[in-house]
C-alpha cells in the first residue's frame, strides 16, 4: 500500500497504466480504498506535534524500547 498510495496520477486519474503489471492492476482498487484515510490529504490543518508527542513518544517507548544503534 505504502509503496503505490502516493502515486496519485496513478490512481485518480488512472495514468501510467502502459507500466502496470498484473499486481499493480490487483493493487489498485485496495489503494482507492485506502485513499480516504491518508492521514496528510485529508486535513486542511497540521497537526499539533506538542499534543500529539505524548501518545507517539508511549508507543515507541512502548515497542522499541532502550536505545536503538542506527
Amino acid at each position: 500500500m505504502i509503496r503505490y498510495h502516493s502515486c496519485y496520477p496513478w490512481h485518480r486519474e488512472e495514468e501510467y497504466g502502459y507500466l502496470l503489471d498484473d499486481h499493480d492492476r490487483q493493487m489498485l482498487p485496495w489503494v482507492r480504498k485506502f485513499n480516504p484515510y491518508d492521514l496528510y490529504s485529508k486535513c486542511p490543518k497540521r497537526p499539533n506535534w506538542p499534543e500529539l508527542q505524548p501518545y507517539y513518544t508511549g508507543l515507541i517507548e512502548k515497542y522499541l524500547p532502550g536505545k536503538l544503534r542506527w
